[in-house]
């Protein structure tokens, strides 16, 4: 959609008044490695996206606040006296957590109208959510003249999610959403929130995005048992050295206090945390290098610990990956996201990316029914206003 068009759409709805909306837009990101690390203060790499969320803005009179998006029919228009109050589940739950945050800040906010548009597959695991939040948090500041910082506009958008709509998320998506850079992945340290911006230099491969196209409410889902699990797994752990998470832990401490955990399955869900953190590590130093073929084996072991240890895949992202594993010109893949349906992420020759799509494809719809849809990723600027 054109900027001319959605505006269309945008006075269509809320009228020409005397003022142009401001445009805005914030990415999707995909996560290369490092998957449930970062509710558990460790490591991460991800890119943000070419594709992401749009949002038009304009103050209005009416001293109320009024959402709608090109993407949903479920539209609001909500009052300064109902403005703490959830939506039930609706989408509308996301921005309003953000106008909640600004107003803590005191950020003074008299009313506005908002209409979205994405163009982030709809429950793909590719931070919608996120993406949304950080626009609106990103307009706002810039509207109001605030000035909050870059790193604030993505602690509040975290918040919002934890503390307003009630899905217990780390920080990763927003951060992402918010920092990334056109070419670059973006190295975060969950825990203390240093972070550097690595060159992506992929060569003659891709980043090619599959979506299962299963239906999945991240809400729903088992996330936050899983996160939970990772903090019985701390208890446990803390009656042999005192860390808040597990993150602060190297593989070869975590084995050498593995005994600690009495349960199979809170182990279990450690140890993936755990190596996982050393598989970015490595997987970060590798890209370095420039040895493409040792980060795409490494994409191949983080999903098979997401599979095992983690329990989190489910046979459709599993079909997409034991079938890439198959197709010639393709030396990683993974999922990526909280999983439970959602999107693979995999590394594939720029020449075999149509045989990718067609003998994935096939085998795919063959073992789940599903129809699978592929997207080649291209790695673009975080946050910014759409002019």
């Amino acid at each position: 959609m054109t900027r001319a068009e959605f505006e269309k759409v945008f006075y269509s709805m809320y009228g020409l008044e005397d003022k142009s909306p401001s445009g805005y837009f914030a990415p999707g990101r995909v996560n290369l490695i490092g998957e449930h690390t970062d509710y558990n203060g460790g490591y991460v790499f991800p890119c943000s996206l070419s594709f992401g969320t749009y949002l038009l803005i304009r103050p209005n009179k009416r001293g109320t606040f009024r959402f709608a998006s090109t993407n949903f029919s479920f539209t609001a228009e909500i009052g300064k006296h109902r403005i703490r109050e959830k939506v039930d589940n609706e989408w509308v739950n996301y921005p309003l957590g953000i106008v909640n945050e600004m107003i803590s800040r005191r950020v003074s906010l008299k009313g506005a109208d908002f209409l979205y548009h994405g163009d982030i597959p709809n429950g793909a695991g590719l931070s919608s959510s996120a993406s949304i939040e950080v626009v609106t948090a990103y307009a706002l500041n810039d509207l109001s003249g605030k000035h909050i910082s870059n790193l604030e506009i993505v602690k509040l958008s975290q918040h919002a999610e934890n503390a307003f709509v009630g899905m217990n998320c780390g920080i990763m998506d927003q951060f992402a959403v918010a920092m990334g850079r056109a070419g670059k992945a973006v190295f975060l340290n969950c825990n203390t929130l240093d972070y550097e911006l690595v060159p992506l230099e992929l060569k003659d491969y891709r980043l090619v995005i599959t979506n299962t196209n299963k239906e999945r409410k991240l809400t729903d889902s088992k996330y936050n048992e899983r996160r939970a699990e990772c903090e019985q797994a701390v208890k446990y752990l803390q009656k042999g050295k005192p860390i808040r998470n597990l993150g602060e832990l190297s593989l070869a401490e975590f084995e050498s206090l593995a005994h600690l955990i009495p349960d199979e399955t809170i182990f279990r869900r450690a140890r993936h945390v755990v190596s996982e953190d050393a598989r970015v590590l490595e997987a970060v130093a590798t890209l370095r290098d420039g040895n493409l073929e040792h980060f795409g084996k490494l994409m191949y072991a983080s999903h098979d610990s997401l599979r095992d240890d983690y329990e989190v895949t489910g046979i459709e992202l599993d079909t997409l990956v034991n079938g890439a594993r198959k197709i010639e010109g393709v030396i990683g893949s993974r999922m990526t996201g909280a999983g439970f349906g959602g999107c693979t992420v995999s590394l594939v020759h720029q020449d075999r990316i149509q045989q990718f799509r067609d003998k994935l494809g096939l085998f795919y719809h063959q073992k789940t029914g599903l129809e699978a849809t592929f997207y080649v990723a291209e790695v673009r600027d975080g946050m910014q206003k759409w002019e």
